[in-house]
């Protein structure tokens, strides 16, 4: 295995023995999914308040840690999950690709990141340092202790053909360092220190058919395991954080895991992802694109957290706040209220939190008022004629299965709200009164569904949430029928086998299916094994 530099990355492993590898077409495809995959890797790194002296800012790094094996092993092997919260000293991509024709390349991306300790030195009077929490400059400043850390990435390029004859290694760890930064008026200095990493990254590939093969990708920590009691805050200073793939290549395209073509759903099958979940990158499709064209796309994402084919960013946020599950409006809202002393701390505590402080304070009111939402999706008005041809029909014509806990609430027909002149908008007072979804029903295969009916789950393969694959065959009571102000109707439900589903109903915490991604069940049937959860 011989090396060759990438800009801007570590050495990139490429071949030896005099083959070629193509130009690299793949860089701009890489960029598309730099906001994406920059999302990745700093998911939680530092949450709101963004203080030192938060609690949640003292437990980190949640997401794609890769530890020596001899310490995350100490007390037994790790439990593979296709998801990375767990700790673990590997990472494992699968994936499905074809190849378009000879000479194809496969171009991996590594990236994770390096913890760096910013640590704050008092100046003594006999030009000595001492190591302290915190130290104030002349000028007002205020200088903390903490955890940061630095972006690594490694780029990979190996012809197809290569990877059939047997695996390839490259090192794609990271060099021990240190930087100094004095402080002003010689108070002190603070003192960046990371320890180093050591890791490899192995590719292999098998062909499946005549044009379709899968590769593996493999990122393991090599590091010298510590003792087993050594603190993990101690550990992670050799461990990769928040740890993701970017692939690509050229004369290659790959198959989403999550919706495959119908004959290569055997194979998709067979993928085995251990503490990772690739999905499809890039944009979306356009939807006349085809049927099967959101099965296949140029880029792949194989990420910690599990995410949908083709993830983005909502363009009109205008920064990262570490914490993508909340509502940048909300986040910014609460930010904006941090008192003085509590942005003087966290302007101190990592310069990624003084950045966010920066944007808020100067983000103008237009930008602000994109963050209040966004429509994307509209599907055409339903007449009249339609909205009165609906499915949806009174409790009263169809009663619903009986042992439900809203079997208390009284039947009371409905009356479909039409679209156009005839019907009110809904933010009118008043334009959902006819609705009731405790008491609705829609005709699912011929069976009225409304609260207290038993089904069958059943996910559609295209634009389901990730997570919903996991509950395909389960068996579940509906709690309610939902109308969208687009017309289209979701029923929540709630899993038989779910020991909090009586905690879930009383504070309405539901999974919600479109009509036909549920199937009726007879209130006899079988439900599905009580085991505890999953």
């Amino acid at each position: 295995m011989s090396e060759g530099l990438v800009e801007g990355c570590a050495p990139c492993a490429v071949p030896g023995g005099g083959e070629d590898v193509p130009p690299d077409l793949s860089h701009s495809g890489f960029e598309q999914l730099s906001a994406v995959a920059d999302a990745v890797l700093y998911e939680g790194y530092l949450l709101y308040p963004y203080r030192r002296s938060s609690a949640k800012n003292r437990v980190r790094w949640q997401f794609g840690v890769l530890f020596p094996r001899g310490w995350v092993e100490a007390s037994g092997p790790v439990v593979p999950g296709v998801s990375g919260s767990a700790d673990s000293w590997y990472q494992q991509t699968e994936c499905l690709l074809r190849a378009r024709g000879p000479g194809a390349v496969v171009r991996v991306r590594v990236r994770y990141l390096q913890l760096q300790h910013k640590q704050v030195e008092e100046a003594g009077r006999d030009g000595s340092h001492r190591a302290v929490a915190s130290l104030r400059t002349d000028d007002g400043v205020a200088h903390l202790t903490f955890d940061e850390a630095v972006p690594r990435e490694v780029d990979l390029a190996v012809p197809l053909d290569a990877l059939l004859t047997g695996e390839h290694t490259a090192p794609v760890g990271a060099a021990a360092g240190t930087d100094i930064e004095p402080l002003p008026g010689g108070v002190g200095r603070v003192v960046r220190r990371r320890e180093e990493v050591r890791a490899h990254t192995t590719l292999a590939a098998e062909r499946l058919s005549q044009d379709v093969y899968r590769l593996r990708v493999l990122t393991a920590n090599t590091g010298p395991a510590p003792e087993p009691r050594t603190p993990r805050d101690e550990v992670l200073r050799g461990a990769l954080i928040a740890t993701h793939t970017l692939v690509a290549g050229q004369g290659v395209e790959f198959v989403s895991l999550i919706d495959p073509p119908a004959p290569l759903a055997e194979h998709a099958r067979a993928c085995r992802n251990e503490f990772a979940f690739p999905v499809l990158g890039g944009e979306p499709p356009a939807e006349e694109a085809g049927a099967d064209a959101g099965a296949i796309g140029g880029l792949l994402l194989s990420s910690p957290i599990i995410l949908p084919d083709h993830p983005q960013v909502a363009p009109e946020s205008p920064g990262d706040l570490h914490d993508a599950a909340e509502i940048d409006e909300i986040l910014t809202l609460r930010t904006m209220l941090l008192t003085d002393e509590e942005k003087r701390e966290a302007r101190a505590t990592d310069p990624r939190a003084a950045a966010i402080l920066d944007r808020v304070d100067t983000m103008p009111p237009e930008v602000f008022a994109r963050l209040h939402g966004a429509v994307r999706s509209l599907t055409p008005v339903r007449s009249a004629t339609d909205a009165l041809a609906s499915p949806v029909t009174p409790v009263a014509e169809h009663p619903a299965s009986p042992v439900t806990s809203f079997a208390e609430h009284p039947a009371s027909p409905v009356t479909p709200v039409l679209e156009g002149p005839e019907r009110p908008a809904w933010w009118q007072e008043g334009a959902d009164a006819g609705l009731s979804p405790t008491t609705d029903t829609v005709l699912v295969a011929g069976v009225p569904l409304g609260a207290g009916s038993r089904v069958r789950l059943c996910p559609r393969g295209r634009g389901a949430d990730a997570q919903d694959m996991f509950l395909v065959g389960r068996t579940a009571e509906v709690a309610a029928v939902f109308h969208d102000v687009d017309g289209s109707t979701h029923l929540a439900v709630t899993l038989d086998d779910d020991p909090a589903s009586e905690l879930h109903t009383w504070y309405g915490r539901f999974h919600y299916f479109r009509p036909d991604e549920l199937e009726p069940l007879e209130p006899t049937d079988s439900p599905t094994p009580r085991s505890g959860g999953r």
